[in-house]
Protein backbone atom coordinates (compact mmCIF):
# COMPACT_ATOMS: atom_id res chain seq x y z
CA UNK A 1 0.00 0.00 0.00
CA UNK A 2 0.77 3.67 -0.65
CA UNK A 3 1.21 5.57 2.80
CA UNK A 4 1.49 9.44 3.15
CA UNK A 5 2.57 9.13 7.01
CA UNK A 6 2.20 7.38 10.17
CA UNK A 7 2.40 9.61 13.38
CA UNK A 8 0.87 9.46 17.07
CA UNK A 9 -1.23 12.75 18.45
CA UNK A 10 -4.21 13.28 20.05
CA UNK A 11 -7.31 12.82 18.55
CA UNK A 12 -8.52 16.06 17.32
CA UNK A 13 -12.15 15.00 16.26
CA UNK A 14 -15.21 12.87 16.57
CA UNK A 15 -16.36 11.15 20.11
CA UNK A 16 -12.85 10.39 20.90
CA UNK A 17 -11.32 13.76 20.60
CA UNK A 18 -8.33 14.46 23.15
CA UNK A 19 -7.52 10.84 23.70
CA UNK A 20 -4.08 10.02 22.18
CA UNK A 21 -4.28 7.95 18.86
CA UNK A 22 -1.72 6.73 16.03
CA UNK A 23 -2.92 7.74 12.60
CA UNK A 24 -2.34 6.07 9.40
CA UNK A 25 -2.64 8.30 6.92
CA UNK A 26 -3.13 6.19 3.13
CA UNK A 27 -2.16 8.27 -0.44
CA UNK A 28 -4.81 9.24 -3.20
CA UNK A 29 -7.72 10.59 -3.01
CA UNK A 30 -10.67 9.94 -5.84
CA UNK A 31 -12.63 13.69 -4.65
CA UNK A 32 -11.89 17.54 -4.60
CA UNK A 33 -13.27 18.86 -2.12
CA UNK A 34 -12.59 22.51 -2.01
CA UNK A 35 -11.99 22.40 1.72
CA UNK A 36 -9.25 19.75 1.41
CA UNK A 37 -6.85 20.34 4.33
CA UNK A 38 -5.30 17.01 3.43
CA UNK A 39 -3.94 17.80 -0.51
CA UNK A 40 -0.59 16.82 0.35
CA UNK A 41 -2.00 12.90 1.16
CA UNK A 42 -3.10 13.37 -3.28
CA UNK A 43 0.32 12.35 -4.62
CA UNK A 44 3.46 10.72 -3.54
CA UNK A 45 3.88 8.41 -0.31
CA UNK A 46 5.64 5.64 0.20
CA UNK A 47 4.89 2.23 -0.52
CA UNK A 48 4.90 -0.13 2.51
CA UNK A 49 3.29 -3.57 3.43
CA UNK A 50 0.99 -4.54 5.37
CA UNK A 51 3.50 -5.96 8.09
CA UNK A 52 5.87 -2.58 7.50
CA UNK A 53 2.35 -0.45 8.61
CA UNK A 54 1.78 -2.62 11.82
CA UNK A 55 5.70 -2.36 12.80
CA UNK A 56 5.43 1.23 12.83
CA UNK A 57 1.77 1.23 14.75
CA UNK A 58 3.78 -1.06 17.46
CA UNK A 59 6.74 1.25 17.74
CA UNK A 60 4.71 3.62 18.02
CA UNK A 61 2.51 2.38 20.91
CA UNK A 62 5.69 1.19 22.55
CA UNK A 63 4.98 -2.35 22.00
CA UNK A 64 7.96 -5.27 21.12
CA UNK A 65 9.20 -5.96 17.45
CA UNK A 66 6.36 -8.00 15.51
CA UNK A 67 8.56 -10.24 14.86
CA UNK A 68 8.28 -11.71 18.72
CA UNK A 69 4.87 -12.05 18.55
CA UNK A 70 2.48 -13.98 16.64
CA UNK A 71 0.14 -12.79 13.77
CA UNK A 72 -3.05 -13.12 13.23
CA UNK A 73 -2.54 -15.13 10.06
CA UNK A 74 -1.04 -17.80 12.40
CA UNK A 75 -4.34 -18.05 14.26
CA UNK A 76 -2.84 -14.44 17.59
CA UNK A 77 -3.96 -12.87 19.55
CA UNK A 78 -1.59 -11.10 20.10
CA UNK A 79 0.59 -11.44 23.64
CA UNK A 80 0.33 -8.01 24.43
CA UNK A 81 -2.11 -4.76 25.10
CA UNK A 82 -1.14 -1.82 23.00
CA UNK A 83 -0.13 0.90 25.39
CA UNK A 84 -1.65 3.00 22.86
CA UNK A 85 -4.97 1.06 21.79
CA UNK A 86 -6.66 3.74 19.52
CA UNK A 87 -5.71 3.77 15.63
CA UNK A 88 -7.04 5.55 13.02
CA UNK A 89 -7.14 4.95 9.43
CA UNK A 90 -7.38 7.97 6.99
CA UNK A 91 -6.47 9.85 3.98
CA UNK A 92 -6.71 10.75 1.65
CA UNK A 93 -9.18 8.07 1.13
CA UNK A 94 -8.06 4.76 2.65
CA UNK A 95 -10.71 3.02 0.91
CA UNK A 96 -8.86 3.38 -2.15
CA UNK A 97 -6.15 0.78 -0.96
CA UNK A 98 -6.85 -2.96 -1.45
CA UNK A 99 -4.64 -3.41 1.38
CA UNK A 100 -6.87 -1.36 4.26
CA UNK A 101 -9.21 -4.70 4.62
CA UNK A 102 -6.06 -7.02 6.27
CA UNK A 103 -4.17 -4.43 7.76
CA UNK A 104 -7.74 -3.58 9.58
CA UNK A 105 -7.66 -7.33 10.27
CA UNK A 106 -3.89 -7.07 11.35
CA UNK A 107 -4.90 -3.90 13.89
CA UNK A 108 -7.77 -5.38 15.38
CA UNK A 109 -5.86 -9.08 15.66
CA UNK A 110 -3.84 -6.83 17.98
CA UNK A 111 -6.04 -5.35 20.27
CA UNK A 112 -6.14 -1.96 19.14
CA UNK A 113 -9.53 -0.11 18.57
CA UNK A 114 -9.29 0.67 15.12
CA UNK A 115 -11.20 3.33 13.49
CA UNK A 116 -11.41 4.79 9.77
CA UNK A 117 -12.20 7.78 8.52
CA UNK A 118 -13.76 7.57 4.69
CA UNK A 119 -15.46 10.39 2.54
CA UNK A 120 -18.58 8.13 2.46
CA UNK A 121 -18.48 8.05 -1.25
CA UNK A 122 -17.09 4.01 -1.09
CA UNK A 123 -18.72 1.61 -0.14
CA UNK A 124 -18.02 0.41 3.76
CA UNK A 125 -19.66 -2.96 3.91
CA UNK A 126 -16.46 -4.75 3.35
CA UNK A 127 -15.15 -3.52 6.75
CA UNK A 128 -14.79 -5.90 9.44
CA UNK A 129 -17.56 -5.06 11.51
CA UNK A 130 -15.14 -4.13 14.76
CA UNK A 131 -13.64 -1.39 12.58
CA UNK A 132 -15.36 1.95 14.33
CA UNK A 133 -16.56 4.19 10.97
CA UNK A 134 -16.39 7.65 10.81
CA UNK A 135 -18.20 8.52 7.47
CA UNK A 136 -19.13 11.75 5.94
CA UNK A 137 -21.75 13.09 3.84
CA UNK A 138 -20.58 15.62 1.43
CA UNK A 139 -22.76 18.70 1.24
CA UNK A 140 -23.25 20.86 -1.51
CA UNK A 141 -20.81 23.08 -1.27
CA UNK A 142 -17.81 21.00 -0.86
CA UNK A 143 -17.99 21.00 -4.38
CA UNK A 144 -18.52 16.93 -3.94
CA UNK A 145 -21.92 16.94 -3.50
CA UNK A 146 -24.23 13.58 -4.40
CA UNK A 147 -20.93 11.09 -3.42
CA UNK A 148 -22.37 9.47 -1.13
CA UNK A 149 -22.81 5.80 -1.57
CA UNK A 150 -26.52 5.33 -0.42
CA UNK A 151 -25.93 1.55 0.53
CA UNK A 152 -23.50 2.25 3.71
CA UNK A 153 -26.80 3.59 5.65
CA UNK A 154 -27.52 -0.13 6.09
CA UNK A 155 -23.98 -0.72 7.11
CA UNK A 156 -23.83 2.21 9.64
CA UNK A 157 -23.63 0.67 13.20
CA UNK A 158 -24.67 2.01 16.70
CA UNK A 159 -20.49 2.12 17.18
CA UNK A 160 -19.77 4.67 13.96
CA UNK A 161 -20.77 8.26 13.51
CA UNK A 162 -21.46 9.99 10.39
CA UNK A 163 -19.98 13.21 9.80
CA UNK A 164 -21.24 16.29 7.94
CA UNK A 165 -18.97 19.13 7.01
CA UNK A 166 -20.26 22.43 6.78
CA UNK A 167 -19.01 25.55 5.01
CA UNK A 168 -21.96 27.66 4.60
CA UNK A 169 -25.82 27.99 6.04
CA UNK A 170 -26.83 26.00 2.61
CA UNK A 171 -24.20 23.19 4.08
CA UNK A 172 -26.55 23.53 7.43
CA UNK A 173 -29.57 22.81 5.55
CA UNK A 174 -28.82 20.06 3.79
CA UNK A 175 -27.33 18.29 6.32
CA UNK A 176 -30.10 19.05 8.70
CA UNK A 177 -32.51 17.36 6.16
CA UNK A 178 -30.65 14.37 5.37
CA UNK A 179 -29.82 13.80 9.48
CA UNK A 180 -33.45 13.50 9.43
CA UNK A 181 -34.61 12.11 6.42
CA UNK A 182 -32.59 9.09 6.83
CA UNK A 183 -33.06 8.82 10.75
CA UNK A 184 -28.79 9.18 11.56
CA UNK A 185 -29.53 10.32 15.25
CA UNK A 186 -31.14 6.48 15.40
CA UNK A 187 -28.40 4.91 13.73
CA UNK A 188 -24.93 6.13 14.95
CA UNK A 189 -23.56 6.90 18.15
CA UNK A 190 -23.11 10.29 16.95
CA UNK A 191 -23.99 12.65 14.19
CA UNK A 192 -21.16 15.20 14.06
CA UNK A 193 -21.54 18.70 12.75
CA UNK A 194 -18.46 19.89 11.86
CA UNK A 195 -17.72 24.11 10.56
CA UNK A 196 -14.88 24.28 7.49
CA UNK A 197 -11.86 25.70 9.20
CA UNK A 198 -10.56 28.40 8.02
CA UNK A 199 -7.72 27.76 5.26
CA UNK A 200 -4.33 29.48 6.76
CA UNK A 201 -3.46 31.35 3.43
CA UNK A 202 -6.91 32.16 2.92
CA UNK A 203 -7.45 29.52 -0.14
CA UNK A 204 -10.94 29.27 1.13
CA UNK A 205 -13.30 31.12 4.01
CA UNK A 206 -13.97 29.26 7.38
CA UNK A 207 -17.67 28.69 9.46
CA UNK A 208 -17.90 30.65 12.87
CA UNK A 209 -18.50 28.01 15.32
CA UNK A 210 -20.84 30.48 17.06
CA UNK A 211 -22.98 30.34 14.34
CA UNK A 212 -23.39 27.07 13.78
CA UNK A 213 -24.01 26.17 17.63
CA UNK A 214 -27.15 28.52 17.03
CA UNK A 215 -28.26 27.19 13.96
CA UNK A 216 -28.26 23.75 15.44
CA UNK A 217 -29.23 25.11 19.43
CA UNK A 218 -32.54 26.97 17.40
CA UNK A 219 -33.35 23.69 15.50
CA UNK A 220 -33.07 21.53 18.20
CA UNK A 221 -31.22 19.18 16.76
CA UNK A 222 -29.72 15.92 18.00
CA UNK A 223 -26.26 16.25 17.18
CA UNK A 224 -22.80 17.02 17.98
CA UNK A 225 -20.63 20.27 17.19
CA UNK A 226 -17.55 18.86 15.97
CA UNK A 227 -14.65 21.35 16.37
CA UNK A 228 -11.04 20.08 14.73
CA UNK A 229 -9.15 20.36 18.51
CA UNK A 230 -5.48 19.57 16.55
CA UNK A 231 -5.84 22.91 14.83
CA UNK A 232 -6.36 24.95 18.32
CA UNK A 233 -3.34 22.97 20.05
CA UNK A 234 -0.95 23.25 17.25
CA UNK A 235 -0.27 25.73 14.23
CA UNK A 236 -3.51 24.85 11.61
CA UNK A 237 -0.48 24.50 8.77
CA UNK A 238 1.21 21.94 10.88
CA UNK A 239 1.76 18.19 9.28
CA UNK A 240 1.86 15.07 11.12
CA UNK A 241 -0.33 15.80 14.07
Amino acid sequence: MVITEIFKSIQGEGTRAGLPCIFVRLTACNLRCTWCDTAYAFHGGKKMSVEEVMARVDELAGLQPVSMRRSASEGGPYKERPAVPLVELTGGEPLLQEEIYPLAEELLAAGYTVMIETSGERFIGRLPKEVIKIVDVKCPDSGEPDTFEMRNLEELTKSDEVKFVLATHRDYEFAREFTREHGLAGRVREVLFSPVFEDPERKWPGLEPRQLAEWILADGLPVRLGLQLHKFIWDPATKGV
